[in-house]
């Protein structure tokens, strides 16, 4: 059986192209609920469109925005553990985006598989980066560099003979 090689990069970058399309999307439609509102107010019907309606959309994207910039900031972490650590809370996320949505907004279905696309992704990248770290733990010497001999025995407190 192929193992499928997914690197963290590829997750993050994913990740935060449906990140900008939620964004680009829940902008759209809180402008549209704004201006539905400002001309409702302007006739005679006098229509009260709500403010959170409003703020809900804008927030939502403000979130969505955010999140995408800590996607991009993701990709420059170099240590193997804290992007697999990232990968299952990225999994974790898109799951319970997913799921929310099914079972709120069935409907929108494009955004029900893009959310799925991206926590298969990041599932996919977390396991690759399981046997990433497997395989670097089995490569490793099991000597330490001079460098880390010198600063275990400062930390201990021990005096190293002068040279």
């Amino acid at each position: 059986m192929k193992k499928i090689n997914v690197p963290s990069k590829l997750s993050f970058v994913i990740s935060s192209i449906i990140s900008i399309i939620f964004v680009t999307y829940f902008t759209y439609k809180g402008f549209k609920v704004y201006f539905v509102q400002k001309a409702m107010d302007d006739t005679f019907v006098g229509g009260s469109s709500s403010d959170i309606t409003i703020t809900l959309w804008f927030a939502i994207s403000g979130v969505m925005a955010l999140c995408m910039f800590l996607f991009f900031q993701f990709t420059k972490i170099k240590d193997l553990n804290s992007q697999r650590t990232i990968q299952k809370g990225i999994f974790f996320g898109w799951t319970v985006i997913a799921i929310a949505m099914l079972i709120f907004i069935p409907s929108y279905v494009y955004f029900i598989l893009l959310t799925i696309i991206a926590s298969i992704v990041s599932l996919l990248s977390s396991i690759t980066l399981k046997y990433k770290i497997a395989e670097d733990l089995k490569n490793k010497k099991e000597t330490l560099s001079e460098k880390e001999v010198y600063l275990l025995q400062k930390l201990a407190g021990v005096k190293t003979p002068k040279k």
